[in-house]
């Protein structure tokens, strides 16, 4: 098997963890519009207690990010995956047999807690063992296979809607995603071990052999894995005389501050482009359109595909159209979107339009769930596994992480509320942050594909902070000059790596 495809199939197994995020994420719309579950619980779909159910789920989520990083860092990253199943999981049981709300409460924050683990976990893993070339391929798995379980919760919820009358309506689709829970945790040790990690703790005989067996078929004289192996081992000396050893130091250093920003402000702008309050609310914002919930569901579904084909374009294309300018045009669009789907609204109030409405209102919908599915949404994880160094990276993705969980807890919690408070004028939020979401990274994200996460702490700090209008070859030239440096210092081996590595201009 070729390297690049065991890489590729590796990572496409680790992200089993970010199908049990968009399966969660896709199930709860149906859940909370089941007549079996307001009945049950006496609830309705706008209380206060529904908006709670949906919002501890990443209230969990932001908290098991925050544990996962000193998990990776003293555990692995394998260990960290299977601790992240085994919490999803009795979550996920918790739900399934819930007699009362507050045990469905529990069972939330339990498989948040558990997904907070995961989603920080997998996009590190997964950019810790791809080759530079494909690591914007492999990543955006992470984007992809949330879509698949949101597809797969969007069909199963609506069969289900229509198919029972009794508590089943929800306590399948809850009790199905238990599997690839089980699934992940169990098999995970099948796969290697992050070479990096093995390298920084001590263990670089495990360390080369398992660069070998993720990129020579087990070959250990391989020149590139040698190549590779030496500057990883020289990245780590460095990064240890200057390693950040909590958090706060990683707010001093100005390289790892501008970071820091980068990433946590993406992952809090990917809320504000409005996707989580479609997600979580979708038969309350097509009902604002007079869309019925069977319908509103099966739309939903259907919007599922059009993702998962979006998700599958970015995963073909991002490392050859790149992620900045990617990520600038993906909101630009968001934004072109919701202009539409608020003025739609505006114009006709719910019981006054006709079919033709309804029908511009679910396509532009769709329109925006392709834009973002291609490209907001696997930038969000692409890019903050891919900035940091080894020694910063579990701290880094982990706040990154935390940051997207405390914006869609706040999302989750206000959308239904200001739903029904503000209707269309909602909409705006979202037209004005996904604007803002443009110039932020026009201004400040300088392009990383391709780039090898060694040579990251060389990018962030000569590349100026304002981006556009600066000459990109100045700094450019000052990089290329190093990595001849380094070819020169290491021979043979060094020239195998520059000549592996296609580096991008950033």
């Amino acid at each position: 098997m070729k390297p690049k495809i065991y890489q590729f199939l590796v990572g496409v197994f680790a992200s089993f963890g970010s199908l049990l995020f968009g399966y969660d994420l896709g199930v709860i719309a149906q859940v909370i519009a089941s007549p079996s579950y307001t009945d049950l619980f006496q609830v309705s779909g706008t209380d206060s207690q529904t908006g709670a159910v949906v919002a501890l789920f990443t209230g969990g989520a932001f908290f098991g990010a925050m544990f996962a990083s000193p998990t990776a860092e003293y555990l692995g990253r394998r260990w960290t995956i299977a601790i992240g199943s085994l919490i999803f999981t009795l979550g996920g049981a918790l739900q399934t047999g819930a007699p009362k709300i507050s045990y469905l409460m529990a069972g939330r924050f339990l498989a948040g807690l558990g997904v907070g683990f995961l989603t920080m976990i997998i996009p590190l893993y997964q950019a810790e063992i791809a080759h530079p070339s494909i690591r914007g391929t492999v990543t955006a798995l992470q984007q992809f296979m949330l879509g698949i379980g949101a597809l797969v919760a969007s069909w199963v919820g609506w069969g289900t809607f229509n198919i029972y009358t009794d508590t089943r309506q929800w306590r399948i689709p809850l009790g199905i995603q238990i599997i690839p829970a089980v699934v992940l945790g169990s098999l995970i040790f099948l796969f290697p071990e992050s070479p990096r990690w093995l390298i920084d703790n001590n263990r670089g005989e495990e360390g080369l052999r398992t660069l070998a067996r993720l990129h020579s078929n087990g070959n250990v004289n391989d020149p590139w894995v040698q190549a590779e192996f030496d500057q990883i081992q020289d990245a780590i000396t460095v990064e240890h005389e200057s390693e950040a050893k909590s958090y706060l130091e990683l707010f001093t250093n100005m390289s790892c501050f501008r970071r820091i920003l980068i990433a946590c402000a993406l992952q809090a702008s990917i809320q504000m482009t409005g996707v989580s309050a479609i997600q979580y609310y979708s038969v309350t914002i097509y009902g604002q359109a007079g869309i019925g919930p069977s319908d509103a569901l099966k739309y939903q579904a259907i919007n599922s595909i059009i993702a998962l084909i979006a998700q599958a374009l970015c995963i073909a294309f991002i490392d050859k159209f790149g992620r900045r300018w990617t990520l600038i045009w993906g909101n630009l669009f968001n934004m072109v979107t919701f202009i539409i789907a608020a003025a739609l609204l505006k114009s006709y109030p719910p019981g006054t339009g006709n079919s033709a409405e309804g029908w511009g209102f679910i396509i532009v919908t769709w329109c925006y769930n392709f834009s973002f599915s291609a490209t907001c949404g696997p930038l969000s994880w692409i890019i903050p596994a891919e900035i940091f160094d080894t020694r910063t990276r579990a701290k880094g993705v982990a706040l990154a992480t935390m940051t997207s969980f405390a914006f869609n807890t706040m999302i989750g919690q206000v959308t239904g509320i200001a739903m029904a408070a503000v209707k269309w004028k909602y909409y705006l939020l979202f037209i004005i942050c996904n604007f803002t979401n443009a110039l932020f990274f026009w201004s400040i994200l300088p392009e990383t594909k391709k780039l090898p996460l060694e040579e990251m702490n060389y990018l962030f700090t000569h590349a100026p902070w304002f981006v556009p209008g600066t000459d990109k070859a100045a700094y450019y030239a000052d990089y290329q000059g190093e990595m001849e440096r380094r070819a020169m210092e290491i021979g043979e081996k060094g020239a195998a790596v520059t000549a592996h590595e296609e580096h991008p201009g950033v």
